[in-house]
């Protein structure tokens, strides 16, 4: 790992860490998930939240949010398809959260592999 990928990831963790419970630790379950699921992803600071992206000079691809919600969205940077079904043409861009559990995580990765793909 590149020291400025080091230092990037420092700047996640540490943002993960200012944050108040419960949400620092869904926040750093999140974060956990998003390596393992993509780990040539390089974490970063996005507009001053956590975000992850294909090299550490390259646009973010996916976003962490703590807002009045938990917030995991997808950049415009990747190519975006219509959901189908009943969304028809409509395009996911992101989902809230207060809580991680089993479904979850495993959406949280299947998202985060679309958008590496």
């Amino acid at each position: 790992m590149s020291s400025k990928d080091e230092k990037n990831l420092s700047q996640v963790i540490e943002k993960i860490s200012k944050m108040d419970e419960p949400r620092r630790s869904v926040m750093q379950q999140v974060h956990d998930i998003i390596m393992t699921a993509e780990p040539t992803l390089k974490p970063r600071i996005w507009y001053g939240m956590p975000a992850y992206a294909k090299a550490a000079s390259s646009p973010a691809l996916v976003t962490l949010r703590n807002d009045e919600r938990l917030n995991l969205a997808i950049t415009e940077k990747p190519a975006f398809r219509p959901a189908g079904g009943v969304d028809g043409a409509l395009m996911p861009a992101a989902w809230y959260f207060e809580s991680v559990d089993e479904y979850t995580a495993r959406r949280i990765a299947e998202i985060v592999h679309s958008v590496v793909d």
